[in-house]
């Protein structure tokens, strides 16, 4: 084979994975890591009518202010209907508008720690997923082969054949 014909013949060998690679599919591990322990309860809370029901009663809400929109969270407490949970420190998901300290609004526990939902159904499904498929696609677009230059660096010694 000439110097020419190695050039421009297409190269089969592949390189193994850059470390830049590595760190992505780490970062991609990492949000997998954080969405699926939640799967359960966020797949309940986007179907009306499931979990446990019962009455949120707010004790404070605090909010912050960005510009050109406002984020606020309450924390209370919830009892179910038939008075078989009681959870005293919990968060409202989806902020219950217009529910001030010491209000009450129906609620449903579906198994969050921490958090308790309107009884609508939540869209907090839709970001889940979307983090899961970012997290998978950095998994796959990170640890794939790359394959090797097909030509050579200038400069870089050429091998007698």
């Amino acid at each position: 084979m000439t110097l020419e014909e190695s050039r421009t013949a297409p190269s089969r060998r592949t390189r193994g994975v850059s470390p830049f690679g590595v760190l992505m599919a780490v970062f991609g591990l990492v949000l997998v890591y954080l969405v699926i322990p939640n799967a359960g309860p966020v797949l309940r809370a986007s179907q009306a009518g499931k979990g446990t029901p019962g009455v949120f009663t707010a004790r404070e809400r605090s909010c912050i202010r960005h510009p050109g929109h406002e984020a606020c969270t309450l924390r209370g407490a919830f009892r179910s209907d038939d008075g078989s949970v009681e959870r005293p420190t919990v968060a409202l998901y989806g902020s219950g508008k217009g529910l001030r300290e010491g209000g009450t609004a129906r609620a449903r526990d579906v198994g969050r720690s921490g958090t308790v939902y309107l009884r609508d159904a939540s869209h907090e499904w839709i970001m889940n997923v979307l983090l899961l498929v970012a997290g998978g696609l950095l998994i796959f677009v990170g640890l794939r082969r790359l394959p090797a230059r097909a030509g050579r660096r200038a400069g870089s010694p050429v091998e007698d054949e």
